[in-house]
This record gives C-alpha cells, sequence and structure tokens, in this order.
C-alpha cells in the first residue's frame, strides 16, 4: 500500500473537501481528485459523495476515519527523523518576522503554546524590515509569516490561509448611517499603511476601475497605530476579517465589508531548507501554524510529543510554494 494514498485519505476524511484537503497536503485539487478516484476503486466504497454543495463521508469512510489517523501516526513514529526529540529539554530561541497585525493575534497563544511544552524556549518577533530570502538564509530569520514575495529559491514554505480585507471605522462614523457602496467608501477619509510611505495600492486601482479616486490623509507604518487613528477620528482603516474582534470591539471599532472586487490574502509561513528537517523547528513551525489557524484553540502538548503529523505531511511537498 502506497502511504501516500493514506495520507491524502486521511486528509479528505478531515476535511470533507477535495479543496481543503488539497491545501492541508501542499497540492492541487486535481491531484487529490485522481487520488480519490483511485482510494475509491481500492477501498470498494465511494468514501465521499455529494450531498448538495458539500461532501459527506459514507459509513465504510466513518469506520476508516480513526484507523487512518492510527496507522499515520504509527508510521510517523517509527520513520520521522529525530525521533528522540522532546521539547521539554530544548533550549533554544526562535524569529519570527511578521506584520504587526498578525503578531497582535497570535503572540499571545503562540507564546502560551510554547511555554506549556518548552519552558527555555524563548520567541523573538522581528518586524516585516528582512523580508525576503536574504533574512532566511543567512539566519536572521527562523520564520517568514505573512504574504509572502521576493523569496530565495530555495526557500521552503507552507501556506496557512487566506484572509478577506475588510474595512473599519469607529463606530459612530457616519458611513455606517447608509448602505457602504464604492462611491461611499471611496469618499471617506482613509488611512493608508506602509513601512515605505505608499499611497496607492489594490484598493485605488479598484477604484480607478470604477471610475472613481479615494483621499488616502495619512499613512502610518503598521495597522496598530492605524487601528488607534481610526478610533480617533473619521477616517477609516482596513483590516483583516474575524481578526482580533475582541480588541476592534474594545477600541469602539466595527468592521464593514469592502464594496469592491478584492482577491483574499494569502498567508503562508517561510523557512530556509536547512531547518526542514530539525526536529525543534518543525515543532516550532507547527506551533506558530496552529496558533495562525486557530488562536483560541490551546496547545496539545501530548499530541505534539507523539508525533508532528501535520509536519510529516508537509514534507511531501516541501519546497512548493502553494
Amino acid at each position: 500500500m502506497d502511504l501516500n494514498l493514506l495520507r491524502v485519505l486521511d486528509a479528505l476524511l478531515r476535511e470533507n473537501s477535495v479543496t481543503r484537503a488539497a491545501e492541508r497536503l501542499g497540492t492541487s485539487p486535481a491531484a487529490v481528485s485522481r487520488t480519490l478516484a483511485r482510494l475509491r476503486r481500492t477501498v470498494g466504497d465511494p468514501l465521499l459523495v455529494r450531498a448538495g454543495q458539500c461532501m459527506v463521508p459514507t459509513p465504510r469512510a466513518l469506520e476508516l476515519r480513526e484507523e487512518v489517523r492510527e496507522l499515520l501516526q504509527a508510521c510517523d513514529n517509527v520513520l520521522r527523523p529525530g525521533a528522540g526529540f522532546d521539547a521539554v529539554h530544548l533550549r533554544r530561541s526562535f524569529t519570527v518576522q511578521a506584520a504587526d497585525l498578525l503578531l497582535a493575534g497570535l503572540a499571545g497563544p503562540l507564546t502560551d503554546r510554547v511555554r506549556a511544552e518548552a519552558p527555555h524556549v524563548d520567541v523573538v518577533f522581528l518586524p516585516e524590515a528582512l523580508e525576503g530570502g536574504p533574512a532566511l538564509r543567512h539566519g536572521t530569520v527562523d520564520v517568514e509569516l505573512g504574504v509572502l514575495g521576493r523569496l530565495d529559491p530555495e526557500v521552503r514554505t507552507r501556506h496557512l490561509t487566506r484572509k478577506v480585507l475588510v474595512g473599519v471605522a469607529r463606530s459612530g462614523h457616519p458611513l455606517f448611517d447608509e448602505p457602504i457602496d464604492a462611491r461611499r467608501f471611496a469618499a471617506a477619509g482613509h488611512i493608508g499603511i506602509s513601512r515605505h510611505g505608499k499611497r496607492n495600492g489594490p484598493i485605488d486601482e479598484a477604484l480607478a476601475g470604477l471610475g472613481l479616486e479615494r483621499r488616502v490623509a495619512v499613512v502610518v507604518p503598521s495597522h496598530t497605530s492605524a487601528m488607534i487613528l481610526a478610533r480617533d477620528t473619521d477616517l477609516v482603516a482596513l483590516t483583516l476579517e474575524d481578526w482580533l474582534p475582541a480588541t476592534t470591539a474594545a477600541l469602539g471599532l466595527r468592521t464593514f465589508p469592502v464594496p469592491l472586487d478584492l482577491g483574499p490574502l494569502d498567508l503562508g509561513m517561510a523557512w530556509h531548507p536547512r531547518n526542514s528537517a530539525d526536529p525543534g523547528h518543525r515543532w516550532f513551525r507547527e506551533h506558530l501554524a496552529d496558533a495562525v489557524l486557530d488562536p483560541s484553540a490551546p496547545g496539545s502538548a501530548g499530541t505534539r510529543r507523539q508525533g508532528l503529523k501535520s509536519a510529516r505531511t508537509q514534507e511531501l511537498t516541501d519546497g512548493q510554494d502553494v
């Protein structure tokens, strides 16, 4: 039996979706569809069937779910490098480069997860001042997190999630008095966010396509300062959908959909290949990924020490910028 079949089956039974399983595995939906067809022939069961807009597992698939998971865990325990790794003995610092908006949401959960398993591990957060491959290549940064670009060809990447940009303004802003269309959005005063002082970007391009133009009244270097400025003025800023909702509410801010055809932001992490097989680095990358994907969930020390299964799955496609 090809173990890759089991990994694809595990991803399908976790996600109940070919597309999401492909994202989990770092491959294409077409490749997962072909493997699903092969699995169906091998097992003699459809495994996942269409139910409206969703896919649901068959009874046979439900029987296999835990068995497949246990088999993969057993294989990973046998085959993974550094089988004796135990985070509790790790004494090390990891450096993460990310935008302040991401750090504000994940620094606390990540720190809690790391300290619960590895009390002697320190985390250093850097602003996006060294983005791109050289910092990873030179070891200045262990992991780059965010919208990835300008990476050296050897750098490894992992896609984490997609986030939609939304507008944010103080709760009593006149913009909320009526439906927010593109014209009213463009007429509001805006806060630009750029470390290099840029005033124009994708928002301006989308508005120009509609024959509209906005005024960027202020440019600030960080999302945090933009949100504080939006709290104290009638200017509008941008943030990520469903990110830091409690903080947004505590600041007296309210979000709204941007009335433009904007694509989502692909968030991922990047690291140098010299660290790919290092057990400590892999352990840290998994915690970092989990903190991004579900900041509210507690870390699971027992699970981490048993296998780092998703990290092993990622090794199958290491090097692909998904």
